[in-house]
């Protein structure tokens, strides 16, 4: 009897997450951020130019009164935690990691509200949920990524996280997927090769941006070097935050999207 790598079976414990659903991560996990209501002007305004990325947003709450409305884009933010660590009782990052969004403007996070970043039902495409509720084909593209954002796709399938139990899976070639997953900025060269993987995906099709750099260009928004017109073009159905994005944001957006209990 192979005793010895039964024992090592047993001491691995499980190798998979039996719930995506229900799992929580570590604390250390930099998720949603959560922002104290009684921040004041001067010290979002601090924290306002300490981000690389532009993310943080200021507005005074009343006229002399001190206080400020301060907000995050998540779509914007890279999780340096810079601003955590400037003012840790006004600004935390918790590890909630169910951020993603139909719904662009959900992806900003306001003073004084702690709720969790959902989709909108409403806005969800009818045709999403009547072909792809069992099952989902998608083709990723990097459109310039750092191959963060694609590594961490890449482990949202392996034996830890295996979104293959849900039907999501990536394929080879566009014909055969119902969707399009890009990360990176998009950068002019990936251009034209990000319009013809596009085309060549059957209608209905989905796209969906997974990453700060693919949401809004993360901190290379203002190179030259840039060519965002696909998203001016095409209706974006997904938005996955982090930089890059956990396995599970990805896999709770999509099951979300696609109405999956």
């Amino acid at each position: 009897m192979p005793f010895k790598e039964i024992n090592i079976f047993r001491s691995h414990g499980k190798q998979f997450v039996a719930d995506l659903r229900k799992t929580f991560l570590p604390a250390i996990f930099r998720g949603r951020p959560v922002i104290g209501g009684d921040i004041t002007v001067a010290e979002a305004e601090m924290v306002r130019q300490l981000c690389p990325v532009d993310a943080i947003g200021v507005n005074a709450l009343l006229p002399g009164s001190g206080r400020a409305t301060c907000s995050i884009d998540l779509g914007k933010c890279v999780f340096c935690r810079e601003c955590e660590f400037a003012l840790p009782e006004k600004i935390r990052f918790t590890n909630d990691h169910k951020i993603a969004s139909n719904v662009r403007e959900r992806l900003v996070v306001c003073s004084g509200i702690d709720l969790a970043v959902k989709l909108d039902p409403e806005k969800v495409r009818r045709e999403i949920r009547t072909f792809f509720r069992h099952a989902l084909k998608l083709r990723q593209v990097s459109a310039a990524g750092d191959n963060s954002a694609e590594m961490e796709l890449n482990a949202a399938g392996n034996v830890n996280f295996d979104m293959g139990r849900y039907g999501i899976e990536f394929v080879a070639s566009p014909r055969h997927a119902d969707g399009i997953v890009i990360t990176g900025p998009i950068s002019q060269n990936m251009t034209e090769a990000l319009e013809i993987c596009h085309d060549a995906i059957p209608s209905p099709k989905l796209v969906i941006l997974a990453g700060t750099d693919a949401i809004s260009g993360g901190i290379f928004s203002e190179s030259a070097a840039l060519d965002r017109n696909f998203l001016t073009n095409h209706q974006v159905d997904l938005y996955v935050p982090g930089n890059p994005p956990h396995p599970l944001t990805f896999i709770n957006g999509i099951l979300d999207l696609t109405g999956r209990k």
